[in-house]
Formats: structure tokens, C-alpha cells, sequence
């Protein structure tokens, strides 16, 4: 484990706003990319789910983590990585949002901020999302690539939904479509004829590169 990756985790575990936030601060002023912070982030809080999937923390520790996340990156990195958007080279368009019945947005925003930061346009249609918004969506974006997050069980359905749905408005060859979150599966996503599997962020962005480079 690198000495960034030590230190966002040490801070991500005591579970406290604060320490993430002065751990992400002093990094930006030793020197470290946004990039490679965001991905310590997302590390750390694959490591905070997997405890919590053994049952070693509760869903408080999820939510707490989650939210320190996202507030350090929106307040420390996000502006650093838009602010440099001007200087980077578009490699594609994402249409990016959490499954209808789902409030969990934490995953899926570390993805939006990953898949930024590696060049891509992202279109963040939020959490709870209806089926006929990520048509919609796809209608008024036209993407490249649509990702779906799901976090709970009873939520996963809905991808398929969302597939079905782009199939029967003549929009499923259009876009490739990943798929990700804590109860979907490589398994899954071949189940319901998605494009891609993503295990965390730093895989989603992996993913998403290779289906715009066999797109082109």
C-alpha cells in the first residue's frame, strides 16, 4: 500500500468528516494528483464495504464514510478536475445514475468523478432514477456508454429493466451499457446482456475505456 493510499485509509477509517478532509488537504499540498486521491478514496471505501459486507461495521460506518467521501472530493477535488477540464481531451460521453427504489448515490458518484477525471463527458441523472428517465436520457444525450448503479437486491432488477426498455425503443445498439454495485455480479450483467461489469471505480473506468476503444 502506497504512503497516499495509507494515509487516506487510516483517515477513512476513524470514520470522522474532519480527519478525511484534512487527510485530503494536506495531500493536495504535498503534491499528489486529484486523480490518485480520488482513487485512495475509492480503495478505501471498497475496504469500508467488504468489512461491512463480513459484518465487521454497520450500514452507519457505510453512510458516514460515504458522505466524508463525497465531501471531500466535491469540496477539494472536483474543482481542481474542472478547472483542468479546458486542457483535456474528451474520450467519451457517459450517462451515469442509481436505479429507481435505490437512494444509495455514494459509489456511483466516486464512479462520476473517476470517469471525469479520466476524460470522459458525464451526465449524472442522480439516485432513484425511473426507467423511462434513462431512456429519456439516452434520447437527449445520445452516450456512448449509460452506467447503472444498484446497491440493494430488490434494486438490481432494474438494470434489466432499464435494458429492456432501451431494446424496446430501438435504442439498445446505441450505447453500451455498464453495470455495477454491491449486489450485481460479472454473472448478472451477462444475465441481462449488459456491455460491462464494474467492481468499483477504479474498474469502471477501466471498462468504460475499453468499450470506447472497440466502439472506435
Amino acid at each position: 500500500m502506497s504512503e497516499l493510499s495509507e494515509k487516506i485509509r487510516d483517515a477513512m477509517l476513524t470514520f470522522e468528516q474532519e480527519k478525511v478532509m484534512e487527510a485530503v488537504e494536506s495531500s493536495l499540498k504535498e503534491g499528489y494528483d486529484p486523480l490518485e486521491i480520488i482513487r485512495a478514496i475509492s480503495s478505501a471505501l471498497k475496504e469500508i464495504g467488504d468489512k461491512f459486507s463480513k459484518g465487521e461495521l454497520f450500514l452507519m460506518h457505510l453512510v458516514i464514510a460515504g458522505e466524508a467521501a463525497k465531501n471531500a472530493i466535491s469540496e477539494y477535488l472536483e474543482p481542481l478536475l474542472k478547472k483542468a477540464k479546458t486542457d483535456r481531451k474528451t474520450i467519451g460521453r457517459v450517462v451515469l445514475g442509481t436505479v429507481e427504489g435505490d437512494i444509495h448515490d455514494i459509489g456511483k458518484n466516486i464512479v462520476a468523478s473517476m470517469l471525469f477525471s479520466a476524460g470522459f463527458d458525464v451526465i449524472d441523472l442522480g439516485k432513484d432514477v425511473p426507467v423511462e428517465e434513462f431512456v429519456r436520457a439516452v434520447k437527449k444525450y445520445n452516450p456512448d456508454i449509460l452506467g447503472m448503479s444498484a446497491l440493494l437486491t430488490t434494486t438490481r432488477p432494474m438494470q434489466k429493466e432499464v435494458i429492456e426498455a432501451l431494446k424496446e425503443n430501438n435504442l439498445r445498439e446505441k450505447v453500451k451499457v455498464i453495470v455495477g454495485g454491491a449486489p450485481v455480479t460479472a454473472e448478472w450483467a451477462k444475465e441481462i446482456g449488459a456491455d460491462g461489469y464494474a467492481e468499483d471505480a477504479i474498474e469502471a473506468v477501466k471498462v468504460a475505456k475499453k468499450l470506447m476503444e472497440e466502439k472506435n
